[in-house]
């Protein structure tokens, strides 16, 4: 057992692999704008997703705000989102000048309501940002036809998604684009890092634009762009982490067992049930603890675990409603009241990484059943 336990614990190299690219790198002397390595990445992970287009970015957060500019919405025009999600996503719709509106989400995968989305359409709706939350992924045909029909932008916060497939069709090729996150908290990390993909190659000259100030060549800057580049080090992280992936789903998946043999037949633990046809990406181990039916709250878990210097993590909450940028800011629901006011104080992520062994997972069990 090793303590702290954290919740995420993000898979590295061995550092004798490293020194070769960084020797290549100090020869070469070119750090960033689109040197060898971050090439290589793109073309690797164009792969590894199923994408057409799949373009790196220094971070998902510089990715989202990309996203949705690259569509030229209205400013001052609405998308719709959830409240359960990082407070980025909502952040970087406000960056762009538009305005976050936030639907409820499904009891049954805490995703994106479409029945919620419905309601919260006016004349203002340019765009839908669905987030596919702790590996579960968003109603995606329902989210279509409802975009289709209202001629809305569709997007995809797929953070928490990489590598997933639905009837084996990658999940970043859905919608009009998808917005990966290569943080050090993720299944797959740059350290830093982020990603666009679009099944569409034309989509390729607005992106990099968008990533390099607006940069066509030395002498022309044909729009409005930021620095989205990833440098050559976050890059060779990227290559080689990459190869490691599959291993550490593996083992995710194996511990995911293990939890849900003592948690599944737990009164009052609700565990997310697996999709039919998705790949999940095994980036979350979340449960819901319904305190009058389990006798203890989430947080009282959440603290017992704390004390024996294990980490897990209330996550998501607060909800993005809770904070200050968007605390006046409704939540429109097809139930009486929405659900995910309901869900935020039961959610709880378990550590979930190959570094959690049997007696860490020997210790949380004792913490669940204590009292029973």
């Amino acid at each position: 057992m090793t303590r702290p336990l954290f919740v995420a614990r993000p898979i590295l190299p061995n550092l004798e692999d490293l020194k070769p690219y960084l020797e290549s790198i100090w020869d070469r002397r070119i750090l960033t704008n689109g040197g060898v390595f971050h090439g290589e990445l793109e073309k690797e992970l164009s792969r590894y997703l199923g994408a057409p287009t799949a373009m790196l970015f220094n971070n998902g957060t510089i990715g989202l705000m990309a996203a949705l500019r690259m569509f030229n919405l209205p400013p001052g025009s609405e998308v719709i989102t959830t409240p359960l999600t990082f407070a980025a996503t909502a952040h970087a719709i406000s960056w762009n000048g538009l305005i976050p509106v936030f639907a409820d989400i499904c009891p049954n995968d805490l995703t994106l309501d479409p029945a919620a989305v419905e309601l919260a359409i006016t004349e203002k709706t340019s765009a839908i940002l669905g987030v596919h939350v702790y590996g579960s992924v968003c109603n995606l045909d329902a989210l279509e036809e409802i975009s289709n029909r209202h001629h809305l932008r569709l997007i995809y916060d797929a953070a928490h998604t990489f590598g997933t497939t639905v009837s084996g069709r990658p999940i970043g090729t859905f919608g009009d684009a998808s917005v990966f996150s290569f943080h050090a908290t993720k299944l797959f990390h740059t350290f830093e890092g982020g990603m666009i993909t679009t099944n569409r190659v034309e989509d390729r000259e607005t992106i990099s634009y968008l990533r390099n100030f607006g940069i066509k060549n030395e002498e022309e800057v044909v729009g409005i762009g930021l620095n989205g580049k990833m440098n050559e080090l976050q890059a060779v992280i990227g290559l080689l982490t990459l190869p490691l992936v599959e291993a550490e789903r593996k083992s995710r998946l194996a511990l995911r067992k293990k939890y849900e043999s003592f948690l599944e037949d737990l009164p009052g633990i609700r565990l997310l049930a697996a999709q039919p046809g998705v790949c999940n990406s095994e980036q979350y181990f979340p449960i819901q603890i319904d305190s009058k039916t389990f006798g203890r709250t989430r947080d009282d878990i959440y603290d017992g675990l704390k004390k024996r210097d294990i980490f897990s993590r209330k996550y998501f909450h607060p909800i993005c409603t809770d904070f200050e940028p968007y605390r006046d800011f409704p939540i429109h629901s097809a139930r009486p009241q929405p659900f995910v006011q309901e869900v935020k104080s039961t959610v709880l992520c378990l550590p979930f990484h190959s570094g959690v062994d049997d007696g860490d997972v020997d210790e949380m069990q004792d913490e669940f059943l204590r009292g029973f």
